[in-house]
């Protein structure tokens, strides 16, 4: 997936174009962040992100954010921003396409590398 500065971006159609899970594209890069999309299906691992806050933005579908004390449970066009060092374990029972705003540098899977790895 390519992004080009100054032109119009489709997010649903973008996001119909993913072909693997938990593997977000950057759609847009402005102020030093990424706007990405993934698609999420299933469990992602236990991570968190030491220097960086990540929002989600639910754009299709339903999301659970795993936290050690709680779960909030995002419809279509919620959000919610995860703090930097707060671990967490995003799960979607079904397909749910998702926008990541956080800064370039934020690699997927935070403070763990493994072949889930992507950033």
């Amino acid at each position: 997936m390519e992004y080009m500065d100054g032109l119009v971006v489709n997010v649903l159609s973008n996001a119909h174009q993913l072909k693997e899970s938990f593997s977000p594209e950057v759609l847009a890069q402005l102020n030093g962040q990424d706007v990405r999309i993934a698609k999420l299906e299933g469990e992602f691992i236990w991570h968190l992100h030491e220097d960086q806050d990540e929002m989600f933005l639910v754009v299709d579908g339903e999301l659970d954010i795993h936290f050690r004390d709680k779960v909030l449970s995002l419809k279509q066009w919620d959000s919610v921003v995860v703090p930097r060092g707060v671990e967490h374990k995003p799960v979607a029972k079904d397909i749910a396409l998702v926008l990541l705003f956080e800064p370039s540098e934020t690699i997927n899977t935070g403070n763990v590398i493994n072949e889930l790895t992507k950033g």
